[in-house]
């Protein structure tokens, strides 16, 4: 009931999501901080497997551990921007893309954390010390991604797409 004229109140939101269901190649998301942020993953990810693989100790298992973790990043985020830039996260919008990329995203944080410090722990040898460079920013670029995503999940937005809400109000006459 609205408390100035005891008349009841009727609001109506209406939720309208616009999506492009043909697949197209956009290359503008190259240019979005999301974008860069994909791009930067995948150049360090690789940088830091090929330092790692090129080193004397290439077999111990702290190598293997970062190979693990730099390859699976470098093909996960290359296929995530491949869907990005084709629009195929626009067409599944009904799932939860920024929460299953927040978890990836915090997964490999932390598994860059470990593998960058693996790394680190054995830095006199020259190649698992750039390795240890690279795979520190591989960390914060992943979290700095998972921050976002996270932002985007909770205020409920679309990974792609755009969402458009509308709010009308219509008043009745109140029955005698």
């Amino acid at each position: 009931m609205d408390s100035s004229n005891n008349m009841p109140s009727s609001y109506t939101t209406t939720t309208t999501t616009k999506v492009v269901l043909v697949p197209h190649f956009d290359p503008t998301y190259t240019r979005t901080i999301p974008g860069l942020l994909k791009i930067a993953c995948m150049v360090l990810n690789i940088v830091g497997f090929i330092c790692v693989m090129t080193t004397r100790g290439y077999y111990w298992s702290r190598a293997d551990w970062f190979s693990f973790v730099a390859m699976t990043g470098f093909w996960v985020t290359g296929i995530l921007l491949v869907f990005y830039l084709f629009h195929l996260i626009e067409r599944t919008h009904f799932l939860p893309w920024n929460l299953m990329e927040f978890i990836f995203c915090g997964v490999w944080t932390f598994f860059y954390l470990i593998a960058a410090s693996l790394a680190a722990a054995a830095g006199n040898i020259a190649g698992f010390a750039a390795a240890a460079f690279f795979g520190f920013g591989a960390m914060l670029c992943y979290g700095y991604d998972a921050f976002l995503k996270f932002n985007a999940w909770r205020n409920g937005e679309l990974a792609q797409g755009e969402r458009i809400t509308s709010s009308s109000s219509a008043t009745s006459p109140a029955a005698f």
